[in-house]
């Protein structure tokens, strides 16, 4: 059995994110072997909305290097979760704007 804090790894904070949060839509990294409903379901545990919709994206890694040494960043999942309309927003995310 999952707990939804092991689904939910953190929120992405990134211009675009905070911009897409005026349309009800939320970034997250989320587990990589997490499912749609999984995540929907950990969201809604968590924070305690009402998910519409959800859709995810793996992130590749990308190579890196400072001064002579070199290597990768990590691979990870990305989620854009989009509330319901009549949903309340997150309130992790409003201070943010």
């Amino acid at each position: 059995m999952k707990f939804a804090h092991d689904i939910i790894v953190r929120p992405v904070i990134t211009e675009a994110s905070l911009e897409a949060t005026k349309n009800m839509r939320y970034t997250f990294e989320v587990a990589p072997e997490a499912t749609k409903s999984e995540i929907a379901s950990a969201v809604e545990e968590v924070f305690g909305v009402q998910v519409a919709d959800v859709n995810t994206i793996n992130m590749k890694r990308k190579p890196k290097s400072l001064g002579v040494h070199s290597g990768y960043t990590k691979s990870w999942k990305k989620a854009i979760v989009t509330l319901k309309a009549g949903s309340k927003s997150i309130e992790f995310f409003d201070g943010m704007i």
